[in-house]
């Protein structure tokens, strides 16, 4: 897995590429809550290259998530490739995360 930030008018945009899984879960992790350190951080983990999450990746978004809430921040996601989606549906984290179909929408739907 590699993970790289950008800053696109304000929100922080981390692109996932390859796999996460339980042995790359805790850099994702780490990756993700790096970013979350201000009050009212605005995130979007683009997965458009993305090939595969387990339910360890799944934990590290939830973990986000709870944190960004905390500080008053938000977390979207983007293009999720069709099997990624039918996890994200399947285990319910659909209607936990705002999903949006590229990085530019989920950017622009955190005011960016």
């Amino acid at each position: 897995m590699n993970i790289t930030e950008q800053s696109v008018n304000g929100v922080t945009v981390l692109r996932a590429d390859g796999r996460i899984d339980s042995g790359n879960a805790a850099q994702f992790e780490a990756a993700l809550l790096s970013v979350i350190g201000a009050e009212g951080t605005r995130l979007v983990v683009d997965m458009e290259r993305l090939s595969y999450i387990s339910s360890a990746g799944l934990r590290c978004l939830l973990v986000a998530a709870k944190a960004a809430r905390a500080k008053r921040g938000a977390i979207a996601l983007s293009a999720m490739a069709p099997h990624i989606r039918e996890v994200f549906d399947v285990s319910g984290f659909s209607s936990l995360f705002e999903i949006h179909a590229d990085a530019a929408a989920a950017v622009a739907a955190l005011g960016g």
